[in-house]
Parts: structure tokens; C-alpha cells; sequence
């Protein structure tokens, strides 16, 4: 029987014409080299932010629909192809707190389900930072939201000045904790003529460390509040206070505690000369201004004869605008982590220093593998 002849495999499939880019090693390193840069909000003042940024890098913003059904489910559509591709999604928090976690969360779950390779959260602001602590039966709900992130398919996170820097530790993947201090600084030197007669000003003992590392950036003088009427968080009670004291409970005489005796405040006093001064109160979150408003009104009486309020979050809930506007601040100055041009409209006390710039540049060093140091350069963890 003769043997059949055995062609070439290049000739028996050489009518075969592989499609454009398939199998071709360089154009999957290019797909896999790229990113893409999505807004999880469905606001238009919400996005402003991830458009500067997108601007900055020479990008646009990843083709995506975020919007609310009739019955309140948030809907998340991704409408090109992420495959193997680093995802920054920018989520700046508005009132609407709870709606922007959600698009956070089912965004990310969008983008892994898609095969994205890495997921990176841009979140300027991180919601519910201050309920990073045990209060009595409640709950540390950031650790909650930590979790979830995590689950959803984040893989790194970059932020800026979160509440406690304690919160990092929360997540189980890297987080980037910018700061915003540098540019708040900047903005003293430029925008005040004669910072240099002015005094940095902690508006409670909890703001000391914050305060300190202005006063010696800029060389000036440091002045502290102390007896202010709200309670701080470390006066609220916290698990170690439970359970209650029962009436006629029996109690082992050899477990009987000391009597601890109640915190009373001090009368409020100034520590430090802001006479014939400029006072500058520095803290990284406004939101309810009372406390920004009464500290204002001791330093005027105290001789200080014009008050500024820096900090990196301008959350200004509820009548924040116009109880600056009646009070004796002149100038709230906050950085636009968190969208507040409705407060803007109602008070013209209220100035915006952008943050797009240090977010960009994260983006690229993150996305091209380089280091981050070169963003933390002379900033201490107290800024």
C-alpha cells in the first residue's frame, strides 16, 4: 500500500489568514499596557473632577452609563472593552452618600466581571471615615465599607487625607493616602499677602499635631483652643463602656472597680498670642461649622483681626454656607475632593483649590509601575 504523503503544516493551512492583531504577541502587550479612566458617578457636578484628571493625562473618560432606575436601583452599564486593562475609576462622595457607594461598588463589580486586569479606586474623599472607631453597641462601619470595596474587585485604592490614618490598615490591598497640604500651603503663601504676621490655629487639642506641621512649614507661630463646649471624639463613650450598670446587680467584691471620676471641660481658652494677628485655622473636614464659627468668635475677641479656615474636605452640609457667611471667617478655603459649587453660590466666602494635578500623576506612576515617593516628599504623617 503506498504511504500517503505528509504535507508541511505551513501548507496545509497557509489559505488560513489569522484576523488583525490575533495571536500577534506585540499587539496583546499593547492591549495589555493600556487603561482606561471611568467616572462612577451619575451627577454632572460629580464629574468635573474626573475630567480635569482625564485632561491632565491626555485621556478620555471610559464610555460608561450610571444611572438610577424608577425604584431606586442604581444601574451600572460598561460600554467598551476592558479586558486585561488597568481601571481607575474616580468616585468623588456628594450629599447623596450612600447612592455614590453604591455606583462605587457595582461599577467595580462591572469592570471585574468584564476581565479588567487591576481596579484601582480614585476616591478623594473616603465616606464614612468618621465612623472608624468603636462607640458604644455601634459598629466601625469603615471597615465594613473596606470589606465590600474589596470584595467588589478594587485592588488599590488612592485617597487624600483620610479622617484617621489608622484606616489603612482596614483594607487588604495597598492604599494610597495623598496629602493635600502641600497645595493648601501654596495657597497661603500666594493668596495672603501678610502670612507672615499670621498664627496657625488647632481649634481643639485633637488638631494640634495638624496645626504643628504648618506652623513649621511656613515658620509661624502656633496657638491652640482648648474647653471648646461640643464634645471630641475621644470624649464619647466607646465599647470598654458596656455593659450598663444594673440596679441591685451582685457583684464579686473582689472584681469592684475604681469610682472613675466625670470629664468636666475647662473654660475655653487660647493658648498662644493671636492678638493684632492673622489666625488661620487649619483642620482636614469641614462639615458642620458650628464648631469652625465659635472658634472664629473667641479669636476675634482675642484680638485677631482676620480668620481664615483652611482644610482638604469641604463636606459643608446643611446651613454650613450661611452660617459662615453671618459669622467672623473671612475666607474658608477647601480643595475640590468633594463637590460644593451649590455652597459656593451661597456664600463667596468659600475658595476651591484643585487637587487634579497630584490625582493624575498618581494615576500615571501607579499605572507605569513607578514610585510613589516622589508625591510624599517632605510630608510627615501629621500633615
Amino acid at each position: 500500500m503506498p504511504r500517503k504523503l505528509l504535507l508541511p503544516y505551513k501548507s496545509v493551512f497557509s489559505h488560513f489568514r489569522a484576523p488583525r492583531g490575533l495571536h500577534d504577541p506585540s499587539a496583546m502587550n499593547a492591549a495589555r499596557s493600556g487603561y482606561r479612566v471611568f467616572s462612577a458617578n451619575s451627577t454632572a457636578a460629580c464629574t468635573e473632577l474626573a475630567k480635569r484628571i482625564t485632561e491632565r493625562l491626555g485621556a478620555e473618560l471610559g464610555k460608561s452609563v450610571v444611572y438610577q432606575e424608577t425604584n431606586g436601583e442604581t444601574r451600572v452599564e460598561i460600554k467598551e472593552s476592558v479586558r486585561g486593562q488597568d481601571i481607575f475609576i474616580i468616585q468623588t462622595i456628594p450629599r447623596d452618600v450612600n447612592t455614590a457607594v453604591m455606583e462605587l461598588l457595582i461599577m467595580a463589580y462591572a469592570l471585574k466581571t468584564s476581565c479588567a486586569r487591576n481596579i484601582i479606586g480614585v476616591i478623594p474623599y473616603f465616606p464614612y471615615s468618621k465612623q472608624s472607631k468603636m462607640r458604644k453597641r455601634g459598629s466601625i462601619v469603615c471597615k465594613l465599607l473596606a470589606s465590600m470595596l474589596a470584595k467588589a474587585g478594587l485592588t488599590h485604592i488612592i485617597t487624600m487625607d483620610l479622617h484617621q490614618k489608622e484606616i489603612q490598615g482596614f483594607f487588604s490591598f495597598p492604599v494610597d493616602n495623598l496629602r493635600a497640604s502641600p497645595f493648601l500651603l501654596q495657597y497661603i503663601q500666594e493668596e495672603i499677602p501678610d502670612y507672615r504676621n499670621a498664627v496657625i490655629v488647632a481649634k481643639s487639642p485633637d488638631a494640634a499635631k495638624r496645626a504643628q506641621s504648618y506652623a513649621e512649614r511656613l515658620r509661624l507661630g502656633l496657638a491652640v483652643i482648648h474647653g471648646e463646649a461640643q464634645c471630641t471624639e475621644q470624649d464619647m463613650d466607646d465599647g470598654r463602656h458596656s455593659p450598663p450598670m444594673v440596679k441591685n446587680a451582685t457583684v464579686h467584691p473582689g472584681l469592684e472597680l475604681p469610682l472613675m471620676m466625670a470629664k468636666e471641660k475647662p473654660p475655653i481658652t487660647v493658648v498662644g498670642d493671636v492678638g493684632g494677628r492673622i489666625a488661620i485655622i487649619v483642620d482636614d473636614i469641614i462639615d458642620d461649622v458650628e464648631s469652625f464659627v465659635a472658634a472664629a468668635e473667641i479669636l476675634k475677641e482675642r484680638g485677631a483681626y482676620k480668620i481664615f479656615v483652611m482644610a482638604t474636605h469641604g463636606l459643608l452640609s446643611a446651613d454650613a454656607p450661611r452660617l459662615i457667611e453671618e459669622s467672623s471667617i473671612d475666607e474658608v478655603v477647601v480643595t475640590n475632593t468633594v463637590p460644593h459649587e451649590v455652597q459656593k453660590l451661597q456664600c463667596p466666602k468659600i475658595k476651591t483649590v484643585d487637587i487634579s494635578l497630584i490625582l493624575s500623576e498618581a494615576i500615571r506612576r501607579i499605572h507605569n509601575g513607578e514610585s510613589m515617593a516622589y508625591l510624599f516628599r517632605n510630608i510627615t504623617v501629621d500633615d
